[in-house]
């Protein structure tokens, strides 16, 4: 488990992150009696109970690695997939822009491989709950496992679903509604109605053509506020003495997020102001 009885201290249970001099990256999980082995010797798992965090280990062979619990953004990208993860930079928006808070009640839908589903289960707290609802049987139960191993546990506070968001019966209201599927338009009619007063609807679209259809149903829907989208990009630097450059690779667009607040019950949106450009909506298919 990643909870350690001792803050900064190695434990029994605990998933350690070992990383070589030239950046590469190692993960097992502190098991008492048991060996980690490479090709120039083995770490004995006893031997890193009681160290601190940030401590440097040897393997017999004199091989040396700096040792730390991985962050959650660590883990996310070493667990094993079922599906496309939502990547922490965009798990970390997801959490800012929607306001995920400690106690918030949480809708997701489309857990893939549980990358999300770990940020928000933080971000509520042992106070919120979250709520997934995943179509394919085989993620649910990929996403199942990777947050047993991240907690230890299956927390108190998750509910997992299978089978589609149109076909469940949901009867309290929520304070956020997180999108993560092919067709987030089809569900804006059931977010208006479980999302409380005030909250939050955001959806993560991997296409252009997605985000135009989702945009103008949430218009169309009327009970929510102006959608708005954006995307991140993230450039690494290097940097070595007086030797300052960007990176030659990045992690550019992944998805675009679009989102949108629950107006009051019978209160009508206010229009927008602004024109839109000439030919805007002649490419809009309509029904």
């Amino acid at each position: 488990m990643l909870y350690v009885s001792t803050p900064g201290y190695f434990a029994a249970g605990d998933r350690v992150q070992l990383t070589d001099s030239k950046g590469k990256l190692y993960s097992f999980t502190i098991t008492p009696g048991k060996q980690w082995h490479t090709h120039k010797g083995w770490i004995v798992h006893d031997d890193m109970i009681g160290l601190p965090e940030g401590s440097v280990v040897s393997t017999s062979g004199g091989l040396r690695f700096t040792a730390f619990i991985p962050l959650l953004a660590d883990y996310v990208l070493s667990m094993p997939r079922g599906a496309t993860i939502i990547y922490p930079k965009d798990a970390a928006l997801i959490i800012g822009f929607a306001d995920i808070y400690p106690g918030a009640r949480v809708l997701e839908a489309g857990v893939g491989s549980g990358a999300l589903t770990l940020s928000l289960l933080r971000a509520v707290g042992s106070e919120g709950h979250v709520h997934s609802v995943e179509r394919r049987a085989d993620f649910g139960e990929n996403a199942q496992a990777n947050v047993a191993d991240y907690f230890n546990h299956i927390p108190s506070n998750w509910k997992l679903t299978i089978g589609s968001l149109q076909d469940q019966v949901l009867d309290q209201q929520v304070d956020r509604v997180i999108l993560d599927m092919l067709a987030p338009w089809e569900c804006v009619d059931l977010a208006a109605t479980v999302l409380r007063p005030g909250g939050v609807l955001l959806a993560y679209v991997a296409t252009t053509t997605q985000l135009s259809v989702m945009a103008e149903a949430i218009k169309e829907d009327g009970r929510f506020t102006e959608p708005e989208s954006s995307e991140s990009l993230i450039r690494g630097w290097h940097h070595e003495g007086l030797a300052v450059r960007p990176q030659h690779r990045m992690i550019a667009h992944t998805g675009f997020l679009i989102q949108s607040r629950r107006m009051a019950p019978g209160v009508e949106v206010l229009a927008r102001r602004r024109r839109p450009a000439k030919g805007s909506y002649d490419g809009l298919a309509q029904d």
